[in-house]
């Protein structure tokens, strides 16, 4: 397919031991089949609070949850971290807290995600140790193979659709997708646009899943858009 970044990459992808979590490669993959990304600014459409909304998309279907609020201080973020990882435990479903490194490890998330401009993966398996998950954002196969020596357990890429919630993404084309799902041997999701009626175009690219944000957090019943998501994923990324 002339992709850049295949196989023959992979022995030069993580060059002697990578301090790389506990979690199974495995466990994370089947994890990252429906991510959903907190998003409080579209919950006006149920009327939920985002504990509640994530509740209810982990009743439909979601499978990993990750706290993004780019707009709520720090404070806000503890608070909501505190009160939505319970929920998560609850239902064994992975939660992430999106930069907030130190965060994460004072109240004992599963992990954290961070971007490309935040704190570098290295930095942050240091502070969480080997028992807790660390995803990197990544939009080429160079930045995936870098993420995956440093240590980094999955990579969210994308945008693969433009989309507001992160208008400075860098568009990934499902091409380059494929290309960095071959290159790297940690498990890697798509984000960026994906709603029902965007997920045909994953099918074959490698991706263990979809991240999705406005999917389920604007809709007007979270837990019937992420049951919707799960479906059309089961069909699209069918073996």
């Amino acid at each position: 397919m002339g992709l850049e970044g295949g196989a023959a990459h992979r022995p030069d992808a993580a060059p002697g031991p990578v301090r790389r979590g506990m979690w199974p490669a495995a466990r994370i993959r089947r994890a990252l089949r429906l991510y959903a990304v907190t998003e409080r600014s579209g919950l006006w459409n149920s009327r939920l609070t985002l504990p509640d909304a994530v509740a209810a998309a982990i009743e439909g279907g979601a499978t990993f949850v990750q706290l993004r609020e780019k707009r709520a201080t720090p404070r806000e973020i503890g608070d909501l971290a505190r009160a939505i990882m319970p929920v998560c435990r609850a239902a064994g479903v992975p939660f992430v807290i999106d930069d907030e490194v130190e965060l994460a490890a004072e109240l004992d998330a599963d992990g954290v995600h961070v971007g490309q401009s935040d704190m570098a993966c290295e930095r942050a398996r240091a502070i969480l140790g080997p028992g807790k998950i660390v995803g990197v954002s990544a939009q080429t196969v160079e930045e995936a193979l870098a993420a995956q020596a440093a240590g980094a357990d999955y990579l969210g890429v994308g945008a693969l659709y433009p989309t507001p919630t992160k208008p400075d993404a860098v568009d990934v084309t499902f091409e380059g997708l494929a290309g960095i799902c071959a290159a790297v041997d940690i498990p890697v999701v798509g984000i960026g646009g994906l709603h029902v009626g965007t997920l045909g175009p994953l099918a074959g690219t490698g991706v263990a899943g979809a991240a999705v944000v406005s999917a389920i957090f604007s809709a007007t019943d979270p837990k019937a858009a992420a049951a919707g998501l799960s479906r059309e994923l089961d069909r699209v990324l069918a073996p």
